[in-house]
């Protein structure tokens, strides 16, 4: 294959890849347009954004398995197909429950496409320094695509209505699916190789078990009882999973790849990386637009830092990894982010300028972090596992992006209904204190002196909530930074006897 070829192969699956990632974020800025046009209560509006994520990651193992079955080039086209499809769906739903299914259905899509794209790139390029940049290019293609997912919402809104920010899949999907049919080229598949359709309910059952329990946490209407029992059928799921799987002579998830401790920490820092991206920018964006009044072009030029630090990233984490191998490159990035977050801590309400910088510091760590762990997971597992290593490390993405959703958007609507205080005796919904959108809406319908009360008190609820976001992002990245290094020393400590 020329070298031109193999260039254009990456560029076409990392095309696809953006698609996947930036509809990951790209609902941020369209969040409050879409809640107050559909209705939707604040369990509705995180479920819309966690459903892609989640069914993403319990579908990512079994189809990543069948493209080592069938062909990765076939489950590459198949997922565009379904792609380009449900983003139709979703464009034109008419309640929040049909934008929910139609958000299921784009993650079937993407669950089809996303460990296509790293195992192609996996056989496509055979030299290991070419292989290590374009395995940076995707890593900077993931990162800096979630992170400019709100940038390309932001854009839309400004000009259309909030369907727009799915319907803009369906062009671009027709351009990746022709490209891919023309240059992808089609390797012999494994068909002895088993697809594990059980395992990936067992595996979805249990992450959608696991959101509901977060996101249940930090609803004041939940029941403990419910609760309890979501908690425990979650667990009890998740362990007949890893069991099964212990047990099958073809896993859907061969967990023997994480004795090599580098594998395993590539795969902790892909979590923590997507779990930082996604929950910091759900909350800045829902802040930027409801608490300042941003528009969303605004809120979305306001977080263009970030992509671009992330996508410059990529590429200095590939030098980085010649010179001090991945886990040294993946705890300096992890470091480099939680200084970022720390900074923006400091000054989120100081100069625009030093807050401008602290989001690109952070982008840029990110973006450093995300390209050296899908290096270290992709080059400690055997060409035969390539499937199965790249659905871990998207399961490690989405997992990670799907959670930090999960848990952040908890703490916000927690905190927020802990510091939220309605007026006495003033008729205001009691739905007022489940989240700030609700407040907002309720406010509309109040005298003027009494929806400004409301208003402020909802927005000092929210900016607590969102600095104890912060808070929890700076260090959840320091820690895993200092976690990340022991491992280091570890590696260095077993190379030196």
């Amino acid at each position: 294959m020329s070298k031109r070829s193999r260039w254009l192969i990456l560029l076409t699956v990392s095309s696809a890849l953006a698609l996947v990632v930036i509809d990951m974020t790209v609902l941020y800025t369209a969040l409050p347009s879409l809640t107050y046009e559909l209705g939707a209560t604040a369990s509705e509006k995180l479920w819309i954004v966690m459903a892609y994520g989640l069914v993403v990651a319990g579908l990512l193992p079994g189809f990543g398995s069948l493209g080592d079955r069938v062909g990765h080039k076939k489950t590459f086209v198949a997922g565009l197909i379904v792609f380009g499809l449900a983003s139709l769906v979703a464009a034109y739903s008419p309640t929040a429950m049909v934008l929910i299914g139609g958000r299921v259905l784009l993650a079937i899509g993407a669950a089809l496409m996303m460990p296509a794209t790293l195992s192609i790139i996996r056989i496509t390029f055979s030299d290991d320094h070419e292989r290590a940049l374009a395995i940076a290019i995707w890593g900077a293609v993931a990162s800096s695509g979630a992170a400019v997912g709100p940038l390309v919402g932001g854009v839309l809104l400004e000009y259309f209505w909030w369907g727009s920010v799915f319907l803009i899949n369906v062009p671009l999907v027709a351009l990746a699916l022709v490209a891919g049919l023309l240059l992808i080229p089609a390797p012999a598949a494994r068909g002895e190789r088993d697809w594990d359709l059980l395992g990936s309910i067992q595996v979805m059952a249990g992450l959608i078990g696991f959101a509901y329990v977060v996101e249940e946490l930090g609803s004041r209407q939940s029941s403990v009882v419910i609760l309890a029992g979501a908690a425990i059928a979650t667990a009890i799921m998740l362990t007949v999973f890893v069991r099964r799987q212990l047990r099958l002579k073809d896993p859907l998830l061969d967990f023997t790849l994480f004795r090599n401790l580098e594998f395993t920490l590539g795969v902790i820092t892909a979590i923590v990386a997507s779990l930082a991206i996604a929950g910091t920018e759900l909350a800045i964006s829902q802040r930027l637009q409801l608490v300042l009044g941003y528009s969303p072009l605004q809120a979305a030029l306001y977080i263009l830092p970030a992509p671009l630090g992330a996508f410059i990233g990529g590429p200095l984490a590939s030098l980085m990894l010649r010179r001090v191998g991945a886990a040294t490159t993946m705890s300096g990035a992890l470091a480099i982010s939680s200084i970022g977050a720390a900074g923006y801590l400091l000054c989120y309400n100081a100069d625009m300028v030093l807050q401008l910088i602290c989001i690109a510091i952070n982008g840029l760590g990110l973006g450093a972090s995300m390209a050296a762990a899908s290096n270290a997971v992709m080059t400690h597992a055997p060409e035969g596992r390539a499937g199965m290593a790249a659905s871990i490390e998207e399961v490690s993405f989405e997992l990670g992006g799907t959670i930090g959703i999960s848990i952040f958007g908890s703490i916000l609507s927690g905190v927020y209904t802990a510091v939220m205080v309605l007026p006495d005796g003033a008729g205001v919904a009691s739905a007022a204190r489940d989240s700030i959108d609700a407040a907002l809406i309720a406010a509309e319908r109040l005298p003027t002196d009494i929806a400004a009360v409301v208003t402020s008190h909802a927005h000092r609820a929210f900016d607590q909530a969102f600095l104890t976001v912060i808070v929890a992002a700076t260090l959840v990245l320091l820690g895993t930074a200092l976690l990340v290094w022991l491992g280091t020393s570890r590696l260095r400590l077993r190379a030196a006897l």
